[in-house]
C-alpha cells in the first residue's frame, strides 16, 4: 500500500485545509506515515517572510525522502514563492476547496472508499468560510485566498454531526474572515449558524476561532450568551491601537470604535492579534497600542513583527529596525502574560469544565489553560485551586 504524509504551517484554517487533504488521501486507500517516502504534502504559509522561509525549508527537507511532494496552502498561491524547488515538487496553486481532489487526481488515488477518519486533535476545526474581500494595506491573504465565500449551512451542520459521531466534544468554527459568513440562499449569518449548531446533541462546546471587530454585533454576542455550548471567548484582531497606523493599515475602524464594539462582550475572555513595527508606527503609536491592549484586558496577544509582503501596498516599505520590533514584541507579550495571570487568579474557587487535549493539560470554557489530570479527549468538571506559570491548577 502506498503511504503519504502531511505537514502544515500557519493558522487554524491552514490546519483545516491540511486535514481535508489527509482525509481525501486516506479515503482513497493510502496509509498515513509521518516518514512516508511515497507522497508528501506540505501545506504552506506566506503571511510573513519568515513563514515562507520555513515553508521552503520544510519542502526541501521532505523532498529528500519522498518520491512526490505536493505544495499547497497560501504560499502555493503566492507567485514565485517556491521557485527553484527540486524536480519532485509540484506546487498546487488552487483554492483550498479544490486542492484535495487535485492532489488525488494527479497522484492517481482511487475514488473515496472510506467514509470517516478520526483527526489528530481532540477538537475539530470546521471551516465555514474562506477568502477575504477586504484590502488591508499589509495583507497578502486576499490575493492568495481569493474573495470571501461561505459553505452552505446544511453542509456545515452535517459535518458537525459527523465530527460528534467521531467522538469530538468541541468544534472550532474557522475561516479567514469568519464574520463574513453568509448562507444567502437561507438568509443565514454567523449568529443563525450558531443557533443551528447549538442544537446538536452531544456537541458540548462550540468556539469561534477569530472575528473582526466590525462583525462583533449585539446579536452575535447575544446568541453566544444564550447558547450554553458556545464558549465565552472571543479572538478579535486589533493590529494597532494608534489611529494613524490603523488608517495606514486600512483597517476600517479606529481605537475608540474598537473599544466600543468589544464592550458588548464584557465578561468574556478576549484575545487579539497585534502587528508591531508597521512602517508608520513610532514609539508613541506603540505606547497607544500597549494602552489599548491593557484597557481591553487581552489575556493573549499574538504578536507579529511587521513583514513586507509582495503585492501589497506596503511591500517596499520597512523602516523600523528589527531590534525595535523585537523589543516591542517582548513588551507586548509580557503585558499580556500579566493580564492572563490576573484573570486566572480571579477564577480561584470557581468551577469550570476543562477539555483535556494533552496529558495533564486542557482548556476551560473561556480558553484559559488548566493543569488537570484525566484522559485526553475528556471533559472534566474542575475547581480552580491555585495558579501556576502555565495556567490554573485544578483541585
Amino acid at each position: 500500500m502506498e503511504t503519504f504524509s502531511v505537514e502544515f504551517l500557519g493558522c487554524k484554517v491552514s490546519y483545516n485545509d491540511a486535514q481535508a487533504v489527509r482525509e481525501r488521501l486516506q479515503a482513497g486507500g493510502l496509509r498515513e506515515d509521518a516518514a512516508s517516502d511515497n507522497i508528501a504534502v506540505v501545506n504552506t504559509c506566506c503571511v510573513t517572510h519568515e513563514a515562507v522561509r520555513k515553508s521552503r525549508k520544510a519542502i526541501r527537507r521532505v523532498a529528500r525522502r519522498a518520491t512526490q511532494v505536493y505544495v499547497t496552502g497560501c504560499g502555493a498561491n503566492l507567485a514565485d514563492a517556491f521557485d527553484g524547488m527540486p524536480d519532485n515538487v509540484t506546487v498546487v496553486a488552487r483554492r483550498s476547496e479544490d486542492t484535495p481532489a487535485a492532489i488525488a487526481d494527479d497522484a492517481g488515488v482511487l475514488a473515496c472508499t472510506v467514509a470517516d477518519h478520526r483527526r489528530e486533535r481532540v477538537r475539530a476545526f470546521l471551516k465555514i468560510q474562506d477568502g477575504c474581500s477586504f484590502s488591508c494595506s499589509f495583507c497578502v491573504v486576499p490575493q492568495v485566498r481569493g474573495p470571501s465565500r461561505s459553505r452552505a449551512a446544511p453542509e456545515v451542520v452535517a459535518e458537525a454531526h459527523r465530527r460528534v459521531r467521531e467522538g469530538y466534544r468541541e468544534i472550532v468554527l474557522s475561516g479567514i474572515n469568519l464574520g463574513c459568513y453568509r448562507d444567502r440562499e437561507r438568509k443565514l449569518g454567523l449568529a443563525g449558524l450558531l443557533r443551528a449548531l447549538g442544537s446538536i446533541e452531544g456537541l458540548d462546546r462550540i468556539r469561534l476561532s477569530s472575528i473582526e471587530v466590525n462583525h462583533l454585533t449585539e446579536e452575535l454576542v447575544g446568541v453566544m450568551r444564550e447558547l450554553p455550548a458556545v464558549a465565552p471567548h472571543l479572538h478579535v484582531p486589533l493590529q494597532s491601537g494608534d489611529d494613524r497606523v490603523l488608517r495606514d493599515m486600512a483597517r476600517r475602524y479606529d481605537a475608540e470604535a474598537y473599544l466600543e464594539r468589544i464592550a458588548c462582550a464584557s465578561g468574556m475572555n478576549l484575545t487579539t492579534d497585534v502587528i508591531v513595527g508597521f512602517p508608520t508606527e513610532d514609539d508613541a503609536a506603540f505606547d497607544r497600542t500597549l494602552a489599548l491592549v491593557a484597557t481591553m484586558g487581552a489575556t493573549k496577544v499574538h504578536v507579529f513583527p511587521y513583514s513586507p509582503r509582495p503585492g501589497t501596498r506596503t511591500a517596499d516599505v520597512d523602516p523600523v529596525p528589527a531590534e525595535v520590533k523585537k523589543e516591542r514584541s517582548r513588551r507586548l507579550r509580557d503585558q499580556s502574560a500579566r493580564a492572563a495571570r490576573q484573570r486566572w487568579h480571579q477564577k480561584l474557587g470557581q468551577d469550570d469544565r476543562v477539555l483535556i487535549d494533552r496529558p495533564g493539560r486542557g482548556y476551560g470554557a473561556d480558553y484559559s489553560p488548566w493543569l488537570v489530570d484525566g484522559p485526553v479527549g475528556s471533559l472534566r468538571s474542575v475547581r480552580a485551586a491555585a495558579v501556576a506559570e502555565e495556567g490554573i491548577i485544578a483541585a
